[in-house]
């Protein structure tokens, strides 16, 4: 692929990306599934532009100084402060010929010397630096006070590849040396018993471990959140909101395939990826059942049924903003209003299916408080038959490892601090 190519190949990727009503992961997967042509290296090399450019999307806008600019100003500015290229060799990829880009108009190169000319500016905006939506910053602010900058720059950091080990086929040791010996450098993670970490890219479809179930794609703090419901062997426990099922997975094992496991979505299509992941797992213990929203009938006559209810619920993903870093910029105020209303809903729907003594657990990938503690707190006040269990006193016997430092008695983990996603987990415990 010629180089000019392969910045066209980018502009009509980010051009989707700018257009799509969908996160950039599934534009990128579809994007490419639609060009077998395009051979390993220049697959890669775009989009790590595409990725690169969503990381530093309001620093790119603020250099071109506007905040609407196309996909040919985005991949132009891109390779002109981090490609290193000045703008009369970046305008050469312009070039106009066959399979490239049209040449730069007179506006385009006016727009690509003022880059040349801010790069070296050190006035930069707070919120432009850090990467946030000007109106989300006073709320990160809020969640991270002193330590705000680290925090939020952490969220901009790309994760890398983590992994729990299937503990109902492998153990950490084993999966361990299995890839090491193919060449892999993996590292224990430091919270998680059953978590391993790779920096590296790596081809999971054509691992032949991975298609034995011996490990499975799960941020730490997923994992994290996971071991803390502390289901036992022979428990009924609901995972009410299991989108693809990657904490029905792990939750299964930890229940050593005893008992039974049932997984809730209101979205078919989700459920219906989880089936994949359970056979290759090796689950048993567990089933699958479309909602029909929070009237539904099977729910209703679930009244005191289950030792453990999970609520993962949706949110703002501010937590995984290392993933997902086109995220932040579809957020808007309005969101996280509707957002807090779900999340009160489904609390309220979860509550009356805990056995007396049954723990209710909530948890999102958010870190801000509104989301979170303030939930927790709105949630209590209504009803008066759950208290908090400290998530210290679950740790020893759920997790055995030692325990990250926080003095809360809800759970919040971030980048920064534990280098995880960021996550928050309130356990709570049905007392009447």
């Amino acid at each position: 692929m010629t180089p000019t190519a392969r910045v066209q190949d980018a502009i009509e990727l980010i051009d989707r990306i700018l257009t799509a009503d969908r996160p950039a992961d599934g534009v990128v997967l579809s994007f490419f599934r639609g060009r077998k042509f395009v051979g390993a290296k220049d697959r890669r090399a775009i989009s790590d532009q595409a990725w690169r450019i969503q990381r530093n999307h309001a620093r790119l806008k603020w250099l071109l100084g506007t905040d609407t600019p196309n996909a040919r100003l985005l991949v132009l500015a891109d390779m002109m402060t981090n490609e290193s290229m000045n703008l009369d060799r970046a305008a050469m990829l312009y070039s106009g010929k066959r399979f490239g880009p049209a040449k730069l108009s007179e506006n385009e190169r006016r727009m690509g010397m003022r880059v040349q000319e801010y790069a070296a500016r050190t006035d930069m905006p707070r919120a432009v630096r850090l990467e946030v939506p000007y109106w989300f910053l006073p709320k990160l602010d809020e969640s991270f006070g002193k330590n705000a900058d680290a925090e939020i720059a952490a969220l901009s950091t790309e994760a890398a590849l983590n992994m729990r080990v299937n503990s109902l086929k492998a153990d950490r040791e084993q999966v361990l040396n299995l890839l090491s010996e193919e060449g892999h450098v993996p590292e224990v993670a430091l919270l998680s018993p059953l978590g391993l970490r790779i920096r590296a890219r790596m081809n999971l479809a054509a691992n032949k471990h991975f298609r034995a179930g011996l490990f499975e794609v799960q941020d730490e703090a997923s994992q994290i959140c996971s071991m803390l419901v502390d289901a036992k062997p022979g428990h009924a426990v609901l995972d009410l909101c299991a989108g693809a099922g990657g904490k029905t997975l792990a939750i299964a094992a930890q229940m050593q395939n005893k008992g039974r496991i049932v997984a809730c979505d209101v979205a078919t299509g989700r459920l219906i990826r989880s089936k994949q992941r359970l056979r290759r797992s090796g689950v048993h213990n567990a089933t699958l059942r479309v909602l029909e929203g929070e009237q539904d009938k099977w729910i209703k006559r679930q009244k005191g049924t289950f030792d453990r209810v999970l609520v993962d619920a949706p949110c703002s993903g501010v937590g995984s903003w290392r993933r997902n870093p086109d995220a932040r910029w579809r957020l808007s105020p309005e969101n996280l209003v509707n957002l807090a209303l779900i999340q009160d809903k489904l609390l309220d729907q979860a509550a009356p299916l805990v056995k007396k003594g049954g723990r209710l657990i909530y948890s999102t990938c958010s870190l801000l408080p509104e989301e979170n503690q303030a939930r927790v707190d709105a949630f209590l006040a209504r009803d008066k038959n759950f208290k908090v269990i400290p998530w210290q006193t679950v740790w020893p016997e759920a997790v055995k490892t030692p325990p990250p430092v926080w003095d809360q008695p809800c759970l919040t983990l971030s980048p920064a601090r534990n280098g995880t996603d960021g996550f928050f987990v309130a356990i709570l415990e049905r007392v009447e």
